[in-house]
C-alpha cells in the first residue's frame, strides 16, 4: 500500500520524504489504509533501486541533503497496475480477528469480556468522531470529491454497523450467554 501512496503522491508532484510523511499524517491515512508513515523512507529507497522513482533534485538543508522524488515512466506504469489491482479487490475484508476472537469468547471471565467490549465500543464511538470531525475538515477542501464523500459515508457506515454489533453482543452476555 505504502508503494500506491506515494506513487500517487508523486504522480501530482515531486516531494521529498518528509513531505510525503507528512501529507500522510495530517491526511490521517493510517487510519484507513494500511500504511505507517514511517516505512516511507524505506519504501523510497527501494523504489529508487526498482526505477520506479528517481531523485529529481537534491536540496541542502544545513548539514544535510534532501533528496526530492518524481515518478519515472515505469513508474506511472507501476502505479495505474497498482491501482487497478487495488480497486478490483473487496473494499472491506470479510476476515477479522475480532470475529475469530468472539467465537471463543466464552473461555473468559464474563466480566473481562464485557470490559473489553465496553473498551472496543468507546474506541468506535471515538473514532466515528474523528471520521466525522475528517469529513468535515475535507468537504471545507476545494480537492473534496463526491467520490471523498462516498468513501467517507461507507467508513461511518462500516463503524455503525461494528458499533451496533459490539452493542448487541454486550446485551446477549449480559443476558448471561456464558454459562
Amino acid at each position: 500500500m505504502s508503494k500506491l501512496i506515494i506513487l500517487g503522491l508523486l504522480k501530482n508532484k515531486p516531494m521529498h520524504g518528509y513531505e510525503i510523511q507528512t501529507t500522510i499524517q495530517e491526511s490521517r491515512m493510517e487510519q484507513w489504509a494500511n500504511v505507517l508513515s514511517g516505512s516511507i523512507y524505506y519504501a523510497l529507497n527501494k523504489m529508487e533501486e526498482e526505477g520506479i522513482i528517481e531523485t529529481v533534485k537534491e536540496e541542502r538543508t544545513g548539514a544535510r541533503i534532501r533528496k526530492i522524488y518524481g515518478i519515472t515512466k515505469k513508474g506511472e506504469e507501476q502505479y495505474l497496475i497498482l491501482l487497478k489491482e487495488q480497486l478490483s479487490s473487496q473494499p472491506h475484508s470479510l476476515k477479522s480477528d475480532f470475529l475469530l476472537s468472539l467465537a471463543m469468547i466464552e473461555q473468559m471471565p464474563k466480566e473481562d469480556a464485557l470490559n473489553i467490549l465496553e473498551e472496543n465500543l468507546l474506541m468506535l464511538e471515538l473514532a466515528r468522531k474523528e471520521w466525522e470531525m475528517g469529513k468535515r475538515n475535507k468537504a471545507a477542501s476545494p480537492a473534496y470529491s463526491p467520490l471523498m464523500e462516498i468513501a467517507f459515508d461507507n467508513s461511518l457506515q462500516i463503524i455503525d454497523a461494528d458499533l451496533d454489533m459490539i452493542k448487541k453482543v454486550i446485551k446477549q452476555i449480559n443476558l448471561d450467554f456464558f454459562s
